[in-house]
């Protein structure tokens, strides 16, 4: 009975062996296998996400350019941009036009300069500088008509100075002036010619 009882248990023994060979070689060999096979999973899935999502994005270009064209339209229309041939016009005509606002509001023209022109992207920027003598109520009637204007034209780099006063030649005394000293660049844009 001990010779049955050793080979049962040698039998047992050589059967947990065979189970244990099989799930090391499934673990070495077969998990490698199957962990792969859910990162190839997944990675499809989520190709596939994003195939989707580029779709739809691509359904929708139409929509986007048409869009696009609409709003270039309405800018156009706005006349937000200096609408003249060259940036030499431009400038002559933002500085007719400054010269007729500042003298239709009651200031005094001192002078204006056209500075270089500055190019970016798709637009000139036309600067022009302009040096003036006001009292705060033309100066603001000023303001306003630029800020109202189009094509746009915004004023940047604004010095405001109260000019001296005289002396009284009776009374020998310092007289305040409600004059200004205004200095300032107004700056307009246009878009550049397609060469």
């Amino acid at each position: 009975m001990d010779i049955t009882n050793n080979h049962k248990m040698q039998r047992w023994l050589a059967v947990a062996l065979l189970i244990a060979v099989v799930f090391l070689i499934g673990m070495v060999v077969i998990g490698p296998l199957l962990s792969k096979g859910l990162q190839l999973h997944n990675a499809k899935n989520d190709l596939i996400f994003r195939l989707q999502q580029y779709e739809r994005i691509l359904a929708t270009k139409n929509t986007v350019t048409d869009n696009m064209s609409k709003i270039k339209q309405q800018q156009e229309q706005q006349g937000y941009f200096n609408s003249q041939e060259t940036d030499a016009l431009a400038s002559a005509d933002m500085q007719e036009f400054l010269k007729k606002v500042i003298l239709d509001a009651g200031g005094e023209l001192s002078s204006t300069q056209a500075l270089p022109v500055n190019n970016k992207n798709k637009f000139s920027r036309i600067t022009v500088s302009v040096r003036m003598i006001s009292n705060s109520e033309a100066l603001r009637t000023m303001l306003y008509k630029i800020e109202a204007s189009t094509p746009l034209i915004i004023i940047d780099q604004i010095d405001i100075r109260p000019m001296r006063g005289t002396v009284n030649n009776v009374t020998h005394l310092l007289e305040s002036s409600n004059k200004l000293n205004v200095n300032f660049q107004a700056v307009s844009f246009m878009r550049k010619t397609t060469e």
